[in-house]
């Protein structure tokens, strides 16, 4: 068969290298996670990918109140250098690439690796990695902030001034879209708030005064991006281009940049874990897959890095088998398939081109009216882009209980038989030993024992008087790590000085779709039962714990607001006692606490103890999370009246369930 001659030199001279490979993990301890590495690393995985636990990404140590049932579960708790030491032991920093996933303390755990990379007689200069460091976004979705919007700006202003002198490798930052699509972004949202951030995060640092303006293109060179991709993997590849082109126009026409290779659109990747389904979840391999064709088939806007979920995130903790499954997905893809030898594959496409230019459009119109607020600060502290978030998840999430939006197993196709991978003992998934708090605890306990008081002591001081004065925070950070400072005591300092924060929820002025007939029906029974009762149905949505994830705790607020009840949400990271207190206060009819971090059979509980002991009992509490079938007995068990998981999709029908639930109790109780 001769060779097609329309096809002579499609394919590039050589076979492009493959993205960085990486899975994002680590749990339990630092030895544990220490251990993980090391086996990914063996499995051919090429970087590697720090999630942290609660505490340490929002500066509490192991033994803070904040922190119970928080350890260990959903990263690795690090609390000081010696945490450090052993996470990485056996692993050369100088040869590394390190990703970790860290942002209000992002200049600590960057502060943590470079006194380890000191210690072990290594150049600050031959480190090489990333940290997310954007925290625009935890006000607008994974809330792990700790300080007000411009002290934390600050921060990641010195993290970047520090690194491109003295760790030319490192990026910074990660200006992060990922987790705006987690918490309901649309593509343009995206697009639009993600450049938004990067924009109020380069205009800071030339404000600064800490880079000279000669060096300022290294600067831009070195911000890069975390994205996600979606199952629409056609429109999400279009999105990819038109990041690349809006960044290469905004740094050379906002910047000035003329080099193209520091106007470069750097970027890594994991894709969706919002559509990922409790049920029938071996389909999740299938989503997992097509979405990273999204990052990598366009040769122009690929991936520098891709991680990917795992088929179970909607059911636990993944455990190393299904993490080396997701590794074994992108490595088919590296090396079996003929991807990286050709050029990219859309040049030319009048398809391509009209999607691209159509969100670039709406991208520029939604960051001119970002602009015009005053920029991406301006727009957290007035709500709006939190507010937009929360009607674009709710608008998702109606399309979802309508049909309109096809999740197969879900609201289609939902037939099936018991899927092999989840039983068995483990039941599909790692839990995480509850020992591990209590080891971390005692350690940290012995470390702080085994210090040398005095120059603690002086390393903090150090640290308040440079924040206090305006001077960058790395360097003391730094002496701190290496005088023994735990993650808690760093935290209090800068708290001491910066203040803290609590973000708008975006609820109040949230529009939500109408759901018609259903939503009527609903409301009609408000009506009724209030009427009864004398008084409006009060319901109260808690985040116990340090969970910010409050997506699912928002369209709670809101749908249970447009059904008719009163609603108290106070947002995220209250302790059990605030909330019942809150409970005690506003005189609620029900509980409703919303858990993702693996803590809630330890927080649901305390918040029972305390109900009891206020006289609360006979006040209905509802939880909803990732809660494996086994917890949900324990937590039955233990009084609570419902527990809804990520199958419980349909939040007009919880809602039901819910007024029904006061109505059965408030009459009992009668």
């Amino acid at each position: 068969m001769t060779e097609d001659p329309a096809l002579k030199g499609a394919a590039t001279a050589r076979r492009d290298p493959p993205w960085l490979i990486r899975t994002y993990s680590g749990h339990s301890s630092a030895k544990a996670s220490n251990a993980l590495y090391r086996t990914n690393l063996a499995r051919g995985q090429t970087g590697l990918s720090v999630a942290f636990d609660l505490p340490t990404q929002t500066g509490y140590d192991a033994d803070h109140p904040l922190a119970r049932g928080e350890v260990g579960k959903v990263g690795v708790p690090i609390s000081h250098l010696g945490d450090m030491e052993t996470l990485f032991e056996g692993l050369p920093l100088d040869r590394m690439n390190t990703s970790m996933t860290i942002n209000a303390t992002a200049p600590w755990l960057l502060a943590l690796y470079v006194a380890l990379a000191e210690k072990q007689g290594i150049p600050r200069a031959a480190l090489c990695g990333t940290v997310q460091n954007d925290i625009v976004k935890e006000y607008l979705s994974r809330g792990t902030y700790i300080f007000p919007p411009g002290p934390s700006l600050r921060l990641t202003t010195d993290v970047i001034a520090f690194t491109y002198r003295e760790i030319p490798k490192w990026n910074p930052i990660n200006v992060c879209s990922y987790h705006l699509q987690e918490a309901g972004a649309t593509p343009v949202q995206e697009l639009a708030f993600s450049l938004a951030t990067a924009i109020a995060v380069l205009d800071a640092v030339r404000e600064s005064g800490q880079v000279p303006e000669r060096d300022f293109p290294r600067v831009v060179g070195r911000i890069s991006f975390f994205v996600n991709a979606g199952i629409r993997f056609i429109t999400e590849m279009c999105k990819m281009r038109a990041f690349t082109e809006l960044w290469d126009e905004i740094c050379r026409t906002r910047y000035g940049i003329e080099d193209a290779k520091y106007r470069r659109f750097r970027y890594g990747v994991q894709v969706n874990s919002l559509g990922l389904t409790e049920q029938q979840p071996e389909n999740n391999v299938y989503r997992i897959l097509l979405e990273m064709l999204a990052v990598t088939l366009s040769k122009n806007a690929r991936a520098r890095a891709v991680q990917l979920p795992t088929w179970n995130e909607a059911l636990g903790l993944p455990r190393p088998w299904d993490q080396q499954w997701s590794l074994r997905l992108q490595q088919i893809v590296a090396y079996e398939t003929d991807l990286l030898e050709y050029d990219d594959i859309f040049d030319g496409s009048t398809v391509i081109a009209a999607k691209v230019a159509e969100l670039k459009a709406e991208a520029l119109a939604e960051l001119a009216r970002i602009e015009a607020m005053g920029g991406a600060i301006a727009a957290v502290e007035s709500s709006y882009m939190k507010q937009r978030l929360v009607e674009s998840n709710s608008r998702r999430l109606a399309a979802i209980e309508s049909g309109e939006q096809v999740v197969v197993g879900v609201n289609r196709f939902t037939d099936s038989a018991p899927s092999p991978l989840t039983t068995g003992a483990e039941a599909g998934f790692l839990t995480v030993d509850d020992t591990a708090e209590r080891e971390q605890v005692a350690a940290l306990q012995a470390w702080r024992a085994g210090r040398d008081a005095g120059r603690v002591k002086a390393a903090l001081d150090a640290l308040r008087a440079a924040a206090a004065e305006g001077r960058n925070v790395m360097e003391p950070s730094i002496a701190c790590a290496h005088a023994g400072v735990t993650t808690g005591e760093w935290g209090a300092a800068l708290r001491e000085v910066f203040g803290e924060y609590r973000a708008p929820t975006g609820v109040g002025r949230a529009a939500a779709p109408s759901d018609g007939e259903r939503l009527a029906a609903v409301r009609a029974e408000v009506e009724r039962v209030s009427a009864r009762l004398g008084r409006r149905i009060k319901m109260l949505v808690g985040k116990p714990g340090l969970d910010g994830h409050s997506n699912g705790a928002e369209q709670i607020a809101v749908r249970a607001r447009d059904a008719g009840l009163e609603v108290v949400y106070e947002g995220i990271r209250l302790t059990p006692a605030q909330i019942v207190n809150a409970a005690l206060e506003e005189g609620v009819h029900v509980v409703g606490l919303s858990i993702l971090s693996g803590s809630h059979v330890a927080l649901v509980s305390e918040v029972l103890k305390r109900m009891r002991g206020l006289g609360l009992g006979d006040v209905p509490v509802v939880v909803g999370g990732i809660i494996p079938p086994e917890d949900e007995r324990r937590l039955t068990a233990a009084g609570v009246a419902r527990v809804y998981t990520p199958k419980d999709y349909d939040l007009t029908a919880i809602l039901r369930d819910i007024v029904d639930l006061v109505d059965r109790t408030t009459q009992e109780a009668a």
